[in-house]
């Protein structure tokens, strides 16, 4: 068996992104005068359900309001116009480790992807943002939560993003900052490591293996092994 590729999830894996989203919630709350406020203790709760037109719907029904009391999708696209305009700003930096593992795994001749629930042009916000590059330019294959028929915990996205490789599951780790990225991970037969964010480090995350950081050291030897290997 022999290591062919990476796959990434986005928010809380490449950069801890929850408060820029967080903050373009509640941005988007004030300006279309719904008098919601997401504190990050409801962040958090919240964070439990994947997608964030999910999320909203999960408040509605917390709040007791009817499903339909508003456009879901609309707010949520002013929702994402918001943190894009928040990654446009600058300030968002990815995490430890993350850069050089994307050089080094390029350099070793794997494959770069991402598996995300999150929307396609969050992604290319914050490859901008941190790499001043289209998502294309910086991943080999991106497959998104709008793309599949069931976000994270079912393994949709994952799939797709296999299939787009043109690998098996044997042939890739996924890295993944969530208990429900690892559940997703691991039902479409992926080995998966996690290196959890401020809004996931109190969850449980069963056999994977869990990383204080993507930095090299913190890898484990197998991948730093694979890593060595030149192209």
């Amino acid at each position: 068996m022999k290591l062919r590729a990476l796959i990434f999830d986005v928010d809380g894996t490449l950069a801890e992104t929850e408060e820029a989203q967080r903050q373009a919630f509640n941005e988007t709350f004030a300006a279309h005068g719904l008098g919601w406020e997401w504190r990050r203790d409801d962040y958090r709760r919240l964070l439990r359900t994947t997608g964030s037109k999910e999320r909203i719907r999960a408040w509605l029904s917390e709040i007791g309001a009817a499903g339909d009391a508003i456009d879901v999708p609309a707010l949520h696209a002013a929702k994402t116009e918001r943190y894009v305009a928040i990654l446009r700003a600058g300030g968002l930096a990815l995490r430890e480790g993350v850069a050089a593992l994307v050089t080094d795994a390029r350099a070793a001749g794997l494959k770069i992807a991402i598996a995300t629930t999150t929307s396609r042009p969050n992604v290319e916000a914050l490859c901008q943002c941190c790499w001043g590059r289209d998502g294309d330019a910086v991943f080999d294959v991106i497959a998104a939560g709008d793309e599949v028929p069931a976000k994270k915990p079912a393994p949709d996205v994952y799939l797709l993003a296999l299939e787009r490789l043109g690998i098996a599951p044997r042939d890739a780790v996924a890295l993944e900052d969530s208990r429900n990225g690892v559940l997703s991970a691991q039902a479409a037969g992926l080995r998966v490591l996690v290196t959890p964010s401020l809004y996931t480090e109190h969850e449980e995350f069963g056999t994977a293996p869990v990383l204080r950081s993507l930095a090299r050291g913190a890898l484990p030897d197998d991948l730093r092994a694979a890593l060595s290997v030149s192209a």
